[in-house]
């Protein structure tokens, strides 16, 4: 998964230094919720290089849209297109000033989902290799080019830094440091811990997946609770209030004689507020899907 900044064409060195006029200006905030997701995402970044770059957008967008919007009002004869223009300008920079501001929050996240969809299968492969007396750098090699996604990406990483000469203990255990999942940072822990301790790996990975299976069935059944007042909450919403609603409308409109244009107009926007509460609840319920379940 590529850390893509919204829309940005250029590649992040890029627009690194052709942000160098804003990141300059910025003052160095030690603590940083920012940073540490940075962090996490393993960019080569810095907090005031990033909020640089979304300055920068912000600005270039600002003037492009307010050249068009003032340009399209003034030729549609518009009153006061100046601060329409600003005004709609203003509404869509920011619009992309936060949606950039916020990407490296969302990146982490979808980030740790992948990790820990595929944490206890990587686990339960580690553990049949070395089941099977296969060394545990060759393990490491194996899971980084398996179908794992972001785990088979965060080995990868690992066995570059082993290979340039750093000990396989510490190697795991910077891994788990600078990694967004809990669940995945305690298992590299683990084993960097039986590591040093001279420990049967084999033991630890299997305890570290046996913790993540009861894990996983708590995640399930703390699933199973939360839908169900939101399925009560959708029975409502997007099915007995339209019901209901087009009901009303339809003895409404033959007591008051409403205009043909507008019983259309009410039932279309009915409809379209149907659809949006759907994907709504649609989003709701993919978000809360446990992330240990495959």
């Amino acid at each position: 998964m590529k850390f893509k900044i919204p829309f940005t064409f250029l590649s992040i060195d890029k627009l690194k230094k052709k942000s160098k006029f804003f990141s300059s200006r910025l003052k160095y905030k030690k603590e940083s919720s920012l940073k540490e997701y940075l962090t996490n995402a393993s960019i080569d970044i810095t907090r005031e290089e990033y909020l640089g770059i979304c300055l920068r957008s912000f600005t270039i967008s600002f003037i492009i849209l307010f050249v068009l919007s003032t340009t399209i009002f003034i030729f549609l004869h518009v009153d006061l297109f100046f601060v329409y223009g600003f005004a709609v300008a203003l509404l869509f920079s920011l619009f992309v000033f936060f949606s950039q501001r916020i990407y490296p929050v969302i990146y982490v996240s979808r980030k740790q989902r992948d990790i820990e969809k595929n944490l206890i299968l990587a686990l339960e492969d580690i553990l049949i290799q070395l089941n099977s007396g296969v060394p545990l750098f060759t393990i490491l090699t194996n899971i980084s080019d398996a179908d794992y996604g972001e785990l088979s990406s965060e080995f990868k990483r690992a066995v570059r830094q082993i290979n340039a000469g750093e000990p396989e203990s510490e190697v795991l255990d910077e891994l788990g440091k600078r990694n967004p999942s809990v669940f995945f940072r305690r298992s590299l822990w683990q084993i960097s811990n039986g590591m040093r301790s001279g420990s049967d790996i084999s033991i630890v990975i299997k305890e570290s997946v046996k913790t993540l299976n009861e894990e996983q069935i708590i995640q399930i059944q703390n699933y199973g609770n939360t839908l169900n007042p939101l399925i009560v909450m959708y029975m409502l919403i997007a099915i007995i209030i339209p019901a209901l609603s087009i009901t009303f409308l339809t003895i409404i409109s033959s007591m008051i004689n409403l205009p043909r244009a507008m019983i259309i107009t009410l039932f279309m926007g009915l409809f379209v507020f149907d659809i949006l509460i759907q994907i709504v609840f649609l989003g709701i319920v993919k978000s809360r899907r446990p992330s240990l379940l495959q």
